[in-house]
């Protein structure tokens, strides 16, 4: 009796094993960033897949679709267009993009140098000039001329933007220095923060 007994619990563990079982799954994986489809977006490198994705799963994000047609019909070149017209479509299109590791995206920006003003404590304040690097002006030599020019202390600070730090209220003064000493400064890129 305890045979059959132990059978009889055998053969329901079976069943019920073979009835919880789950199917085995067959998951595509994107060749470039090794994510599955539905997660490409959010991967680090989602415009190298957009063409692999439009090619095995154009259902999947039928926006990019939409925006391919769009970059196709950009692209073409329609005859008896004005080079006003192509200036203006050039004007339009962002600056080089650079790919940094990480999948981080890099936009060479328009030069242009930064001017502001930050209080330090009550009547003293700091004059800070940014942008400096992207006109091909050594950092270094510019807060030398900056010193020796408002009599003060300047500085370079590093960091993530390179900038120079000078000591004293000088904004208003500081872009005439900047356009006498550099040449290659032109004052429409000169802003004030």
């Amino acid at each position: 009796k305890s045979e059959k007994m132990a059978r009889n619990v055998l053969s329901e563990y079976r069943l019920q094993r073979k009835t919880l079982a789950m199917p085995v799954l067959d998951v595509v994986y994107c060749p470039i960033c090794s994510l599955p489809p539905e997660f490409c977006e959010y991967g680090p490198c989602f415009d190298k897949c957009k063409p692999w994705l439009l090619e095995n799963f154009p259902d999947l994000y039928p926006n990019l679709r939409e925006e391919e047609l769009r970059r196709k019909m950009d692209d073409l070149d329609i005859v008896g267009t004005s080079s006003e017209g192509k200036k203006a479509k050039d004007a339009n299109k962002p600056g080089d993009v650079k790919l940094l590791p990480g999948g981080k995206i890099k936009r060479k920006e328009e030069p242009a140098v930064v001017i502001a003003r930050t209080q330090r404590n009550k009547r003293k304040f700091v004059t800070t000039v940014t942008g400096l690097d992207t006109f091909g002006v050594k950092l270094q030599d510019a807060a030398k001329v900056f010193a020796k020019r408002f009599s003060c202390g300047a500085s370079v600070v590093k960091g993530p933007v390179e900038e120079i730090d000078v000591q004293g209220d000088v904004k208003d003064d500081i872009v005439d220095c900047i356009l006498d000493e550099f040449s290659q400064v032109d004052a429409d890129h000169v802003f004030f923060m």
